[in-house]
């Protein structure tokens, strides 16, 4: 095999040209293979293959820096940066990570997770560099679909202002997760056909040479240039903001871009090259199905079909039945998302509704505002966001939602741990930065009933509102437990004595199983379910704690700002014996790697909570 010679940085120069179609056939022979294994993401690595290899080809790493956008198409880096074997262990607790670390290459320049920050993350590089009197190259790849994120433009902006090379890669695949939207999509689109422009020039420089003094007129032309290329380039966009444009360049010929980069190399200012490339190319079923195939579980390579498919539905399927259901009953219910109407489950929505639907592209910080200004209007928008994406939109939150107290439902998906794809997407924050604000009011359910019946009451309540559930399959457990919601109000599961525990959100189905096995043990154990994170029932919260010896809060995000510590602050006045013991998550990021292994390593799976509870009663 070709990839046998790759054992580290730069031996792909060593390599005979004519070898590097055969070269990309294995990288992508590879990819599915491992893949289909692990899981991981698919249609965007397949996409890039001969781009990360013409920059290889150009570069020399690690002195040279690529900053990937998102990065989760950095699987073809890390094979020819010598990670060849990492990929048996991807994605998985202590393997190689899915996304860049700098912690894991020298060749990985900067950590990247969400979108539309490599331009920011390279141009901070480039000024560095430039500081410290460097000589080496600087390049950013950034995607079609992240450039709808407005950090790209303000990162853009500033940009054209360097005095030096920055040489920013747009990946141009059409594609985020789901298909682009918006006027960025279609000015590119434009581009991608831009050759009327070549076109009409060497026509007219042809015509004019054969007419008396022609020549002088195509020199007088030649000085105005830029003007027809306004009219016939629609790449000028870029150059009205001080950015060369170079392209566009087919991403799959590496000799041609090779050769782009060499041009983008000699520029004393910031260079774009547009490359067009095809999401999921060599495997069929990732063209066909670009979306399942942009992050995909283990999967049977000749069908493209999941190893293991699921039986029951998870919580993403439950709230997309539900958003039909208020629909079709309340036509002021609208739906927003930020690029991923298939990841939230919001597909089928569109699909009935298409004139409620607004699918904003990667910008979470425009879909908040956007969904304020709806709210303001008459209407009830509801905003489905991973719980890691809302995180970008903190400030839209508080200033045009939360201070005009706009009934703006969110509805937070992947809260808690989420697994394979690592730090920057575990949801293990949203309690805290959303329960600090005023006017904000957050729930989560404990199984999927809970989160219907949640839905209803966000979209009657008139106020903002968050609703935060996990990854993963929906728990259909304690089906009977269906007490009416009151604002702020707990639900009684069971009540007895000594060990009371109050757990909040996808906690109720542990502290479910630590009740069991408490009870095993001789002790009396109730368990609430706690319902709201913000307001929290302060009084039930007294009242367990005259009535038991330890009160146990569970969560799964981090302490600071959480139920746990609001729990503690509550307590701290109240005149009642109970001890408290908090279940968070620690005050540190979570790695990659399967969900249940990291609950147990991070202290709140079953096991570990019901051991801490019986040396505490042992004491």
């Amino acid at each position: 095999m070709l990839l046998d010679n790759i054992k580290k940085p730069n031996d792909i120069k060593r390599m005979d040209p004519t070898l590097h179609k055969d070269l990309a056939q294995e990288i992508r022979d590879f990819l599915i293979e491992k893949i289909s294994e692990t899981g991981g993401h698919l249609g965007s690595n397949l996409g890039a293959v001969e781009l990360t290899m013409a920059l290889h080809l150009s570069l020399n790493l690690p002195e040279d820096k690529i900053v990937w956008d998102v990065g989760h198409q950095s699987y073809t880096h890390k094979l020819l940066t010598g990670r060849r074997e990492g990929f048996d262990t991807l994605r998985k607790f202590g393997g190689m990570a899915g996304f860049p670390k700098r912690k894991e290459s020298a060749c990985d320049a900067f950590d990247t997770g969400h979108s539309s920050t490599s331009v920011s993350a390279g141009l901070g590089l480039a000024k560095a560099r430039d500081i410290l009197n460097g000589k080496n190259t600087i390049v950013s790849v950034i995607g079609d679909g992240a450039l709808t994120g407005g950090m790209a433009f303000e990162a853009l902006n500033n940009a054209a202002r360097l005095k030096s090379n920055f040489i920013i890669v747009l990946n141009d695949n059409n594609m985020s997760i789901s298909e682009n939207v918006g006027g960025v999509s279609k000015y590119l689109q434009s581009i991608r056909t831009a050759d009327n422009y070549i076109d009409f020039k060497k026509s007219m420089e042809k015509t004019l040479l054969k007419m008396p003094k022609g020549g002088n007129i195509v020199d007088m032309l030649k000085k105005y240039k830029s003007s027809f290329k306004q009219i016939f380039v629609p790449g000028m966009l870029f150059e009205n903001m001080g950015i060369t444009y170079l392209g566009p360049v087919d991403g799959h010929d590496i000799e041609a871009m090779t050769r782009m980069f060499k041009e983008a190399k000699k520029i004393d200012h910031a260079v774009m090259v547009h490359v067009i490339t095809q999401k999921g190319r060599g495997f069929e079923p990732a063209i066909r199905h670009p979306a399942r195939f942009h992050g995909t579980d283990p999967f049977d390579i000749s069908t493209g079909l999941p190893k293991k498919p699921r039986t029951k539905s998870n919580y993403t399927d439950v709230f997309a039945t539900v958003m039909n259901k208020l629909a079709a009953r309340d036509d002021k219910i609208v739906a927003i998302t930020a690029a991923m109407p298939d990841g939230t489950g919001l597909k089928r929505f569109r699909n009935i509704y298409p004139d409620r639907f607004f699918d904003v592209g990667i910008a979470e910080e425009h879909a908040v505002t956007f969904a304020a200004g709806m709210a303001a209007g008459g209407l009830k928008p509801v905003v489905a966001i991973y719980s890691s994406f809302l995180q970008r939109a903190y400030d839209q939150i508080i200033h045009d939602v939360c201070i005009q107290d706009l009934p703006v439902i969110f509805a937070i998906d992947r809260a808690g741990i989420v697994g394979s794809d690592g730090e920057t997407h575990q949801g293990i924050f949203d309690l805290s930065f959303l329960s600090s604000v005023p006017n904000m009011h957050v729930m989560a359910p404990k199984n999927k009933w809970e989160l219907s019946d949640m839905m209803k009451f966000a979209a009657e309540f008139g106020h903002p509102i968050a609703i935060r559930y996990p990854r993963g399959l929906a728990y259909d457990g304690l089906k009977d437990y269906r007490q009416p919601i009151e604002l702020g109000k707990s639900e009684c599961i069971y009540e007895e004595s000594q060990i009371a525990l109050f757990a909040l959100g996808s906690m109720v189905k542990t502290a479910e199983e630590v009740r069991e096995a408490l009870k095993e043990k001789g002790f009396n154990c109730s368990l609430y379910n706690a319902r709201f994170a913000k307001p929290i029932d302060e009084e039930k919260i007294k009242e367990i704690a005259r009535k038991h010896s330890l009160v146990v809060t569970l969560e799964e995000n981090v302490y600071s700002g959480g139920l746990g510590e609001q729990a503690r602050a509550v307590l701290d006045g109240a005149d009642a014996p109970a001890s408290l013991m908090t279940v968070t998550l620690p005050d540190a990021y979570v790695e990659h790697g399967n969900v249940e292994l990291l609950k147990k390593e991070v202290g709140i799976d079953t096991e570990t909570i019901v051991n801490r509870i019986l040396e505490y009663m042992e004491d």
